[in-house]
């Protein structure tokens, strides 16, 4: 008998659904759109992540690629978002360096 607090096994479609499909469409992507944006910001945030540790280690290097990283992915971000009609939340300006 299963406890009352455990959730009810999702059945394979729904759960394929819910992690390959619905995020995907919720920002009008497929699944193949959506690996080569994610995929393309994840490197790029680890390659700025990487930029931030050189400059961590010596501060005269990368002084502002990691803020610059963070700026440009935002500017991407937003006007995607723009372009496919969604709502745009109003952004802070960023005043700090990393």
């Amino acid at each position: 008998m299963m406890p009352r607090y455990c959730v009810q096994k999702e059945t394979i479609p729904t759960m394929f659904r819910r992690l390959f499909i619905d995020h995907p469409k919720s920002v009008d992507e497929n699944y193949v759109q959506h690996f080569g944006v994610a995929g393309r910001f994840g490197l790029t945030m680890i390659w700025g992540g990487m930029k931030a540790l050189v400059h961590a280690v010596i501060p005269g290097l990368c002084i502002t690629s990691g803020s610059d990283t963070v700026k440009r992915l935002n500017t991407i971000m937003v006007e995607q978002r723009r372009a496919k009609g969604q709502d745009v939340a109003q952004t802070l300006t960023v005043d700090w360096v990393i």
